[in-house]
């Protein structure tokens, strides 16, 4: 993507994005704890997956200055790391594959292949664009060995995007499918719940998702239903679900971000959950990175979204931490006296992450 506007023009709408992301994670911040205060809700846990969202997106914006290709590459093998020494990366009984248990360590892997994708892409070297190509390729390997069928799928797809990428030549148009395609799960997790699909559509994805995890999304819906505008409160879904309260050792969870939002925090908790998502889009078509960069980090976040509407993948520590260190380094600046990759000077090495 190329602009006509100057250095000053380009700095200032940066500005604005940075602090559109401030006011942004600080309503949700703010928020949570008034419904909490006004519910009797428990908002440590928001708070806690705001704070760690804000401190990966700040560690990525100046490791990624300093260090474009070694920050997501050393991102990439921690994360990997993780998801290897820890194979079953969530709390509580593991009833609700396939993305129950599995949810936290398919997001974390998904988010790894994008790192490797977005150091592959800032590599200068050929060899060393191969070698983080490989990389990524091993991390959707592993997916599979681990037993995430939904992590290969989506470490699949981002890999795809990332090769996709390349050949973009307005990353507009391609941060409009992602918003889409974002919109479009969050879209059908609400009809599932709201039962508003076709028997035989629903009755497949039933056997996907559990029947388990649709009663837990319609007794989300319903608790939004009956507190529209303040939600039940932070953490209150497992008390007040009739679902959850019959399950032995219940998480206390929807498994779905969106639902549960409308359940705990109202529309206006499902509307800064959105905007959340939006302003990390926007953020990422703002970047003075390469299109290949923005749109690649851009598939894996969008991939996470995916997840997260039919699990519980951001109740993780390390997936909040992986989301907002992946979006940092693609948005990073460059240093002062430094100049960004241009987009042509990109084109020119061959924008190609196989040979």
């Amino acid at each position: 993507m190329t602009s006509d506007a100057g250095p000053g023009e380009i700095s200032e709408r940066r500005n604005v994005s940075d602090a559109a992301g401030v006011v942004v994670l600080g309503a949700c911040a703010t928020w949570s704890l008034i419904t909490a205060t006004v519910q009797d809700g428990r908002p440590e846990g928001v708070l806690l997956a705001v704070l760690a969202v804000a401190a990966g997106y700040a560690a990525g914006r100046i490791c990624g200055a300093l260090l474009p290709v070694a920050t997501p590459c050393a991102g990439a093998l921690a994360g990997l790391g993780l998801a290897v020494a820890v194979p079953h990366l969530a709390p509580g009984p593991q009833i609700v594959a396939p993305l129950g248990h599995s949810g936290a360590t398919a997001a974390l892997l998904t988010l790894c292949v994008g790192a490797a994708c977005c150091a592959a892409w800032s590599a200068e070297s050929p060899t060393v664009r191969h070698v983080l190509a490989a990389l990524a390729v091993a991390i959707t390997v592993s997916a599979a060995l681990l037993g995430s069928t939904s992590g290969f799928v989506t470490c699949t797809a981002v890999l795809l995007s990332a090769l996709a990428a390349g050949r973009m030549t307005s990353r507009g148009l391609g941060i409009a499918g992602l918003a889409l395609a974002a919109l479009l799960v969050t879209g059908m997790t609400w009809a599932v719940a709201g039962n508003a699909l076709p028997d035989g559509l629903t009755a497949s994805l039933e056997g996907q998702l559990t029947p388990h995890r649709i009663e837990l999304w319609r007794d989300a819906l319903h608790l939004a239903h009956r507190n529209t505008a303040l939600g039940a409160g932070p953490e209150r879904f497992g008390e007040l679900s009739s679902t959850a309260s019959r399950t032995l050792l219940s998480d206390g969870k929807p498994h779905s971000a969106v639902l549960q939002q409308a359940a705990e925090q109202g529309v206006i908790g499902v509307a800064l959950l959105g905007a959340s998502f939006c302003w990390m889009l926007h953020a990422l078509w703002r970047s003075p990175r390469p299109t290949p960069v923005v749109l690649t980090a851009g598939a894996a976040l969008t991939a996470l979204a995916a997840i997260s509407s039919v699990g519980n993948a951001l109740s993780f520590t390390a997936v909040s931490v992986g989301a907002g260190l992946l979006a940092g380094v693609a948005t990073a600046r460059p240093l002062p006296g430094g100049s960004p990759q241009p987009e042509a000077g990109a084109r020119a090495r061959g924008d190609r992450l196989t040979p």
